[in-house]
């Protein structure tokens, strides 16, 4: 094979460092305009090992599924890059031989085929009931869904309700009782519980614009420019207001600055996120601020003010209602039969929103793996799911023992009162 310095760089790079999904996107990237999309599949299984549902990914591996079927499970020949007109042939379609197996590959046309055929019922349990669906609406537009759309988690919506819609949706009453929605609301819990989405909802609720912001689009190396970032955000929110600002990793954005001795440049942004909240005047009217952290107890106390982010809801791991509509929701699209969707719920007690994503491509990966290996399709089946379950353990046991410290010893103002009775009922402690 001709030596790609770019790619054997990359392949290195990779080597170094595994963990970085972002390297091995871009690997795979490379694999696919190379033509070698045999070893990009390879790397797709890996990425989607560490992330589950990436979208990028996802459709890297469509891409590279239909090419490498479209081409017999060989590769095509790249072309001459110094004609400039090179002659593309029209392709010849051979007729197919029914006695012999694709030499090359996996007869991706055949297992289409097969899998069209599968008429199965899909889950045991077809009831009626609300599904999770997508949260990521995109930057300003309007959110497509709504809270009625989230499975379960009752709690979290009748706080909601209390502490933000129901002011919203009721001014004058809200007024005759001396409270308001003005300043932000704290989402904290478990990572992978889907504080995002639910975020998403909100606005959706409201009919407002949903503006999700990551840490990544606020820092910046330069002196600075981190602070004008982060007004430049604010003002994009103004002005496209009634928008839900929502964001993410609060606890990296607005740190203690006690804890920042050594890190000016971290104080100052902030500071300028604390004046930003402040602005005098109405003109973050209309601009919901929404926050979401794993550890709100890193969070400066200055933010936590009356005024900032003076509201917490603990979006804690999925109900039984909940773990039904992920699960639901990650397997509507892939070909199952015989799921029963009730009893993968008593099994997955304790597993977070990420997990059981997980817990549906591992079952994904198993079926299609042996359809791989006999040539012949077959549909994710509660058998997978065991197989899948038996290898995934949940992963928000960590989370809970820093929890239960700060539950213990650092809860002297009742802050996480609302943590403490979901751990004790739990028996998280």
């Amino acid at each position: 094979m001709i030596d790609d310095p770019v790619l054997t760089e990359m392949l290195a790079a990779l080597q170094r460092s595994p963990e970085v999904l972002a390297l091995r996107v871009r690997v795979i990237e490379l694999f696919a305009e190379r033509g070698r999309y045999a070893e990009a599949l390879g790397q797709c299984g890996a990425a989607l090992t560490q992330e589950p549902g990436n979208p990028r990914v996802l459709q890297l591996l469509q891409q590279c599924t239909t090419a490498l079927g479209a081409s017999g499970g060989v590769a095509p020949e790249a072309s001459n890059p110094t004609d400039p007109n090179p002659e593309v042939p029209e392709p010849e379609v051979p007729e197919p031989d029914p006695s012999t197996a694709p030499a090359n590959g996996y007869d991706w046309a055949a297992a289409e085929d097969q899998v069209s055929d599968i008429v199965a019922p899909a889950f045991i349990d077809q009831g009626p009931g609300e599904y999770a669906a997508d949260g990521d609406a995109g930057l300003f537009e309007k959110s497509r869904v709504t809270l009625a759309e989230v499975g379960g988690m009752d709690e979290v919506k009748r706080q909601l309700d209390l502490t933000l819609l129901g002011p919203l949706r009721n001014p004058e009453l809200a007024k005759a009782f001396g409270t308001s929605a003005r300043g932000g609301l704290l989402l904290y819990g478990p990572p992978g519980c889907g504080k995002t989405f639910i975020a998403s909802a909100i606005a959706g609720e409201l009919g407002a614009n949903f503006y999700p912001i990551e840490i990544a689009d606020i820092l910046d190396i330069y002196i600075g420019a981190s602070e004008r970032n982060l007004h430049n955000v604010f003002e994009v929110a103004r002005r496209n207001a009634p928008c839900v600002l929502f964001l993410d990793e609060i606890d990296a954005l607005g740190h203690k600055r006690s804890q920042m001795s050594g890190s000016a440049t971290m104080r100052t942004v902030v500071n300028q996120l604390l004046n930003e909240m402040d602005s005098v005047g109405n003109v973050n009217d209309g601009v919901y601020v929404l926050g979401a952290t794993n550890h709100p107890w890193d969070v400066d106390v200055a933010l936590r003010r009356p005024g900032r982010f003076d509201r917490m809801i603990l979006v804690a791991l999925p109900d039984p209602a909940a773990r039904r509509s992920i699960l639901h929701y990650h397997l509507r699209d892939r070909p199952v039969a015989g799921i029963d969707l009730g009893a993968i719920v008593q099994l997955t007690e304790g597993f977070s929103g990420a997990d059981l994503a997980h817990v549906c491509t591992s079952a994904t990966q198993l079926a299609m793996a042996e359809s791989i290996k006999t040539g012949e399709v077959r549909p994710v089946t509660m058998a997978d799911m065991h197989s899948a379950l038996s290898g995934i353990k949940p992963s928000a046991g960590a989370w809970f023992e820093s929890a239960r410290n700060v539950v213990e010893f650092a809860n002297g103002d009742g802050s996480y009162d609302d943590l403490a009775m979901y751990m004790k009922r739990m028996k998280l402690r």
